[in-house]
């Protein structure tokens, strides 16, 4: 057995090296008013269309032109910088949503873990004051290509409020794309693992965990109701401010989506139900595994799929191997809107897998551009920032990547140049970093 005072000195030694590695982060990109175009790679705009020899504008952070080179003149004069991307491809940045990125940095180290408080109703929980844009995780993710997030807090019934934020910001508000976009529910198991059988068993408090939720969103809308009253005169003595139910005003409103975390048919319907009981305009079932088996009934009611992590087994013995691997295809063709998350085991550090899980989704029916849209068009559109990110198209925000071949294909997922709101990024890590370094030691390159 080793003695404390060796024990002490190895808990030193542990904590100074995670000081001194943690402080090793790349500085956000520096604003340009540069004129740039970036000439001749193969566009992927993100809505389905491509350009094979494309010509992209960029000006004050705004993408200001998106043309095929070979049909216009390109005058040198007219730009300060050209940069010739000829065999590279262009894609829109990828965004993740479901993520607790920035919100964990070491997952056995309680002080590093920020995304969930006590309690089990919080929907006054913000995580965008808890983001963390010196991550190091960060780092190894946006050099994949994913640039964007929707932060989420997590446990509890009501988790909290969500923000979607981009990863090249010097805090949480330089960052900031949406705040306080949606409240994040997990709808309760109707079904819970029971360890005696190996096998799933009814949740038996489900309707009065369900009753529970039904009751916190009707006093919800009674106090929204009554403070709006309020603010219109119609009340001489005002009530007092309750911080959970202020965060949920919108929700009646339209201005937060309801993000449902829930898997199963039974679930899935009743929270169909629960969306026409309170008149919810905007709300999003995230993981939705039986989301296919109720396809027409998702888009009658205009409710989009955020779908669980494709690299997955699939839960039911009875069903395909490869299940996972074809819910995008499946959705797609019933007109379901989604889109692809990695929440799980390991989210942080498996975000950089996020194009991938694209890439999969083509092998196995999703045609490319639909899988390129999953974590692009699709993704801002459910989010609610395609006005201004998603898509390759004038007006919008510079926030794209350059790959030096398929960036859905791991092996070929190779970053030459990223760019947020028009910032030019360091596309560094401490991975890579390390890898430079042995290979400089033994002689090799890449």
């Amino acid at each position: 057995m080793m003695g404390i005072d060796r024990i002490v000195i190895l808990i030193l030694m542990v904590f100074s090296h995670v000081g001194s590695t943690l402080a090793q982060v790349y500085p956000p990109g520096k604003p340009t008013d540069q004129r740039i175009l970036l000439l001749n790679g193969k566009a992927h705009i993100g809505n389905g269309d491509t350009i094979n020899k494309s010509a992209i504008a960029i000006e004050n952070g705004k993408i200001t032109m998106v043309k095929n080179a070979l049909l216009i003149t390109i005058k040198e004069a007219d730009y300060d910088t050209i940069i010739d991307i000829a065999g590279q491809h262009v894609y829109p940045g990828f965004i993740a949503p479901n993520s607790t990125v920035g919100l964990q940095e070491i997952g056995s180290v309680r002080a590093t873990k920020d995304y969930r408080e006590t309690g089990s109703l919080n929907p006054h929980v913000r995580s965008a004051i808890a983001f963390n844009t010196d991550s190091r995780v960060t780092a190894t993710v946006k050099t994949n290509g994913v640039l964007i997030g929707q932060i989420c807090p997590r446990g509890g019934r009501i988790s909290g409020t969500s923000s979607i934020l981009h990863f090249d910001g010097w805090n949480w508000e330089d960052a900031l794309y949406r705040e306080d976009d949606a409240i994040h529910i997990n709808w309760p198991a109707m079904f819970s693992f029971d360890w005696k059988t190996r096998g799933r068993v009814p949740n038996k408090k489900y309707d009065v965990l369900k009753k529970e939720l039904e009751d916190f969103f009707m006093e919800s809308s009674v106090y929204a109701e009554k403070k709006w009253e309020e603010s219109n005169r119609f009340y001489a003595e005002k009530s007092p401010t309750d911080l959970r139910f202020e965060a949920m005003k919108e929700v009646f409103t339209g201005g937060k989506s309801v993000c449902v975390h829930a898997d199963f048919v039974k679930e899935i319907q009743d929270i169909i139900e629960f969306k026409k009981q309170f008149n919810i305009e905007r709300m999003i079932l995230v993981g939705g595994y039986d989301s296919y088996l109720v396809a027409e009934n998702l888009k009658n009611n205009d409710i989009a799929v955020v779908l669980r992590r494709l690299h997955s087994l699939p839960m039911y013995q009875q069903e395909d191997v490869d299940l996972p691997y074809k819910l995008p295809k499946l959705l797609k063709d019933a007109g379901v809107k989604f889109c692809l998350n990695n929440a799980g085991d390991m989210e942080q550090m498996g975000l950089r897998n996020l194009p991938f899980y694209a890439g999969t989704a083509v092998a196995y029916g999703l045609s490319y551009e639909d899988a390129v849209a999953s974590i692009t068009s699709s993704a801002a559109e459910i989010l609610g920032i395609d006005d201004v990110v998603g898509t390759l198209e004038e007006g919008k925000d510079a926030t794209l990547i350059v790959s030096r071949g398929d960036a859905l294909d791991m092996m070929t997922n190779k970053l030459s140049l990223a760019m947020v709101q028009g910032r030019f990024m360091i596309l560094r890590n401490h991975q890579d970093d390390l890898y430079q370094k042995y290979m400089n030691k033994y002689g090799l390159t890449d």
